[in-house]
């Protein structure tokens, strides 16, 4: 919501910054500049272009920087925010009852996906039989699924997966076909499970997701096939992780020795870093070590076995993160800030919920490095990238970092971002 004015005739931040910064001749490019130049670290264009639309407000350490920059005082920045504050919380008191017919923007990229995702519209040869090309249609529609994953949350997806899940089940209960063609419905079951329990798990969801991963587990042994054991064990190791366990790391253990060298590079190189998490979340820094040189010598190897869709994203960059991952949680910075700072380098925006996950372990490693106010800084950019993320991972991740940052909160970086949080 973007409203210019009150009844009073007062404008909002967005029209004022927009206005003084057309009055000061100058773009948006050269007005981040400026900004830079005060507090010492780049500012991007598109922040500015995000404050002149509202699309965030500037925190307390911005409007400073954005008052001595325009020459206004501070204290009108701060009733003009305050002011765009209260339209939008107005506005969305007034269309909440709305906001699931409203949400154009989820429902249009979903729609562009082309995804009919309740009931599947199978070629059937005749009546129920299933014909060979069922389960070719059906892993199709799988893979695209899959792919809303780097876009949206767990609370986005949930709902198509199990749809999707509880769809292809009710086929192969009622569906005639040949043994090879149930062989091969019964592992896209599995990998369905697997996908509705990610989701489940990142909406914070745990029971569902233990649920998904053991019936993804339970398909995968039907249908002998190694890699979608050991992934299923890799996601159990996980949600182990998540609600503190006992079971991660034999799960984790298990999920590897399950394709031993008998699987796709990338499929080693995932269960290995997901057995590494496991021994650093343990203190075990010397197992997630020789864990962490596995996973790199696999995504290195130039294997012929093909990569299955499910681990379509593993590569060099996921080893990266998942090494300054476990030397962040081993206290060990040095050598987590490299790995993490490399791989997301190549990391867009879009991505928006992992990359504030990941940014989140950089903060916390330049916290334990001593660079306080460096981490003030990344752990901002976290809660830039997890607004309305349909994932409970960012946020419980950004309150750890506020935690950890509270004792140096005399700051000025780390004040201003406490404020904002609590504001």
């Amino acid at each position: 919501m973007n409203v210019a004015e009150d009844e009073s005739g007062v404008e909002t931040s967005g029209p004022l910054l927009r206005r003084l910064r057309k009055e000061s001749g100058r773009t948006q490019e050269e007005l981040a500049e400026g900004l830079s130049a005060r507090r010492g670290y780049p500012l991007e264009q598109g922040t500015v272009s995000r404050w002149e639309n509202e699309e965030r407000l500037p925190d307390p350490a911005s409007r400073a920087l954005l008052a001595a920059e325009l020459g206004i005082p501070e204290q009108e920045l701060k009733r003009a925010v305050q002011l765009a504050r209260r339209l939008r919380r107005q506005g969305r008191n007034q269309t909440r009852q709305h906001d699931e017919e409203q949400d154009v923007e989820r429902r249009d990229f979903i729609g562009l996906a082309g995804l009919a995702v309740i009931q599947p519209s199978l070629p059937l040869s005749s009546g129920r039989r299933l014909g060979a090309d069922a389960p070719g249609f059906l892993a199709q529609r799988t893979a695209r699924l899959r792919r809303l994953d780097d876009f949206m949350g767990g609370g986005d997806t949930y709902r198509m997966y199990t749809a999707e899940l509880s769809a292809t089940t009710r086929l192969v209960k009622e569906g005639v076909y040949t043994e090879s063609v149930g062989r091969e419905l019964r592992g896209i079951i599995a990998e369905q499970a697997q996908l509705a329990g990610w989701a489940a798990y990142d909406a914070g969801m745990y029971e569902e997701a233990r649920r998904h991963y053991l019936t993804a587990l339970a398909a995968s042994k039907t249908v002998e096939d190694r890699s979608l054991e050991g992934n299923s064990l890799a996601f159990l190791a996980y949600l182990e992780w998540a609600v503190g366990g006992s079971s991660g790391i034999a799960y984790a253990e298990a999920g590897l020795r399950a394709v031993e060298r008998d699987a796709a590079p990338a499929v080693r190189a995932l269960l290995a870093d997901r057995l590494a998490w496991q021994y650093a979340t343990s203190g075990r820094a010397r197992d997630a070590d020789r864990a962490l040189s596995l996973a790199d010598e696999a995504i290195h190897d130039r294997g012929d076995i093909p990569v299955p869709d499910w681990a379509y994203w593993v590569d060099r960059d996921e080893i990266l993160i998942m090494t300054g991952r476990c030397w962040t949680e081993l206290h060990r910075p040095l050598r987590a800030i490299p790995a993490l700072e490399d791989a997301l380098s190549r990391y867009d925006d879009t991505r928006a919920r992992d990359k504030a996950l990941y940014l989140s372990w950089l903060a916390s490693a330049y916290l334990d490095a001593g660079e306080v106010e460096h981490a003030a800084t990344v752990t901002g950019r976290v809660l830039d990238l997890s607004v309305d993320l349909a994932s409970t991972r960012p946020a419980t991740r950004a309150r750890m970092m506020m935690k950890r940052l509270e004792p140096h909160r005399a700051l000025a970086p780390v004040g201003a971002l406490l404020e904002r949080a609590q504001g």
